[in-house]
């Protein structure tokens, strides 16, 4: 057997695939890979066997020989999404109608009326100006904060303790915040079931059938899947726009696309490239392309390279605000397919229509080159997006 290519992969640049993931995936769809904790998994990078497995019983995510788990990774992944997996079906229609269209519409004004705000705050100042510490973080916190139902001077505790628990390079770190996230949301519903407010927490609290262990859960899920994740996605978004002048005038001249851009950007949206995918752990064996997986195998499932496969989409490496993007694994799929995907996909569309249209000619203020990404977190995402115009 040929010896398991090591991740994580030189990302030689950050819009782009890695060029060893690249090859990888020209060779085949399942590869065998060395993780950084040194142990061994299958690598998966075909479109068709990764949206199969996204949404296949017969994985799971947590290591079905908890002798055999590290103590690595994010927290937030092992503890939180691990203690819905039993009751998976049952959450999700719980959470469903929080995110139905009428509630994000009523939510769509409020969004444009934060993004409004932060853009003159933006054209007030001098460039270069960090469009990450001026956009693309602040928006999904506040925008988490109406909609929750959070506090607003709780805004800079709760965005520490969400970035603390995806961390994945330091475990300690990750318990730590996740503790601290989950403490705040136990006093958060507390405060709710005493003194109700129309939001998504006190609204939660009133569902029947839900403990406050479940609430408490539910509320910290949708802290951190509303706020990191968005954040990351805003600012790739913007620089996928800025690096791309041909594709934001056909938007400025037809703003009707936006819909349509978004998902694209979303499609080459980079999340962390270190973590190699998506784990899985085979519950039995099973064969993938012809290759035998074996009951407690590790899997990686990776959304990256899933979402540039040639095969399912011409060119893939070239942003196209028209392409036609049904095929995208970003937000997962079937059963697993992300709840939330409304709340972000709202919150892309508002502030990157009047971002380019408030500001149609910026720019980087740096070489992209010299832009770097997020390695510590799940998500990913840009560490600083200077900008000017």
């Amino acid at each position: 057997m040929n010896t398991p290519a090591q991740l994580p992969f030189e990302q030689t640049h950050l819009l782009h695939v890695a060029p060893a993931l690249r090859t990888l995936q020209s060779q085949g769809t399942v590869h065998r890979v060395r993780t950084v904790d040194g142990d061994e998994a299958w690598l998966v990078t075909g479109h068709a066997q990764v949206r199969q497995f996204l949404d296949d019983d017969r994985l799971s995510r947590s290591n079905p020989d908890p002798g055999a788990a590290r103590d690595s990774g994010s927290a937030f992944l092992a503890g939180l999404l691990g203690s819905f997996a039993t009751d998976h079906a049952r959450m999700r229609t719980v959470l469903e109608p929080h995110f139905a269209p009428e509630r994000m519409l009523a939510l769509r004004t409020h969004v444009e009326t934060l993004t409004e705000q932060l853009l003159d705050d933006l054209a007030g100042q001098t460039s270069p100006v960090d469009l990450r510490l001026t956009l693309a973080l602040p928006l999904p916190i506040l925008v988490m904060c109406e909609w929750l139902g959070v506090p607003h001077q709780d805004k800079d505790k709760f965005s520490k303790w969400t970035q603390d628990a995806a961390n994945v390079q330091d475990p300690a770190r990750s318990k730590q915040g996740l503790g601290e996230l989950f403490g705040y949301c136990q006093q958060l519903v507390a405060d709710k079931r005493k003194n109700p407010g129309d939001d998504a927490i006190s609204r939660l609290c009133a569902t029947e059938g839900l403990n406050d262990k479940e609430v408490v859960g539910l509320t910290a899920l949708l802290l951190f899947g509303g706020y990191e994740t968005t954040v990351a996605r805003i600012g790739t978004g913007a620089l996928l726009l800025m690096t791309n002048p041909e594709q934001r005038q056909t938007l400025l001249d037809d703003p009707s696309l936006i819909p349509g851009a978004v998902e694209e950007i979303l499609r080459m949206s980079m999340p962390n490239p270190h973590n190699g995918g998506m784990p899985r752990y085979a519950l039995t064996d099973l064969e993938i392309d012809g290759t035998t997986v074996r009951a407690g195998d590790l899997l990686l499932l990776n959304i990256i390279a899933a979402n540039h496969d040639q095969t399912v989409f011409t060119d893939p490496e070239r942003v196209d605000v028209t392409r036609e993007t049904a095929g995208s694994l970003t937000f997962g799929h079937g059963m697993h397919y992300c709840v939330g995907a409304p709340l972000a996909r709202m919150q892309l569309q508002v502030a990157l229509a009047r971002l380019i249209e408030r500001f149609p000619t910026m720019r980087p203020a740096v070489d992209v080159e010299k832009l770097r990404l997020r390695h510590d977190t799940l998500t990913g995402g840009l560490v600083e997006l200077p900008v000017t115009w």
